[in-house]
């Protein structure tokens, strides 16, 4: 089995990428992260890329720039570096289609929320604010909509009484650092089969 070239696109901590790479130096994920992009040259995570010797690169849009010229510079590196995975870490820019398409099933983002609920930005403060019982986390492929893409895993979080939005999420993060490298850990091994809108793991070795 080949190993996986894997980018992660990150836009502020990179509290995600962090738990990623640690499961990657441990062997447990057979991939190799070749590059870390970010949009925002400040990114604290871009700092701790570059201890870890891993490399970065930054692209701000230019303000004349359409979101498919952008996205192609982008595309000329994943594809000298021969990219076979994308990881979506906190990656606050919309994907343009051109690039979705050339990387089908290929590209994976979590989302702090229990997709279809509460797509979009800030969900956690929605799940709070609409009052649900129990919230949690998504990883899911990426396609054309707005965290519409078929479901790999999730893990349920319960609201507190005490919560507010901010512990929630806090506590939704917790679980995002188990399960993104547990779906990365599956798309490594080439174990996700993917039937309409149905992501099946098949059994290791299989």
């Amino acid at each position: 089995m080949n190993t996986k070239r894997l980018a992660v696109f990150i836009s502020g901590r990179g509290s995600n990428f962090r738990a990623i790479h640690d499961k990657v130096k441990k062997g447990i994920i057979r991939g190799k992260i070749v590059v870390i992009i970010s949009d925002n040259s400040a990114a604290p995570g871009l700092e701790y890329a570059r201890s870890a010797g891993i490399r970065t690169a930054v692209f701000e849009k230019k303000r004349e720039e359409s979101r498919d010229a952008y996205f192609e510079r982008i595309l000329t590196l994943l594809e000298r570096e021969s990219v076979d995975g994308i990881v979506l870490a906190g990656f606050m820019k919309v994907l343009s289609r051109n690039f979705i398409h050339r990387y089908p099933n290929r590209i994976l983002n979590i989302h702090p929320a229990l997709l279809p609920s509460f797509p979009g930005v800030e969900a956690q403060k929605q799940a709070f604010e609409y009052g649900v019982k129990y919230s949690g986390c998504t990883v899911h492929f990426v396609d054309d909509g707005v965290d519409t893409g078929p479901v790999i895993l999730q893990e349920i979080v319960p609201v507190l009484e005490d919560d507010d939005e901010h512990t929630l999420a806090d506590r939704i993060l917790e679980k995002e650092h188990t399960i993104y490298p547990k779906a990365l850990q599956y798309f490594c091994e080439d174990r996700l089969e993917v039937q309409g809108r149905r992501v099946f793991v098949r059994p290791e070795g299989s």
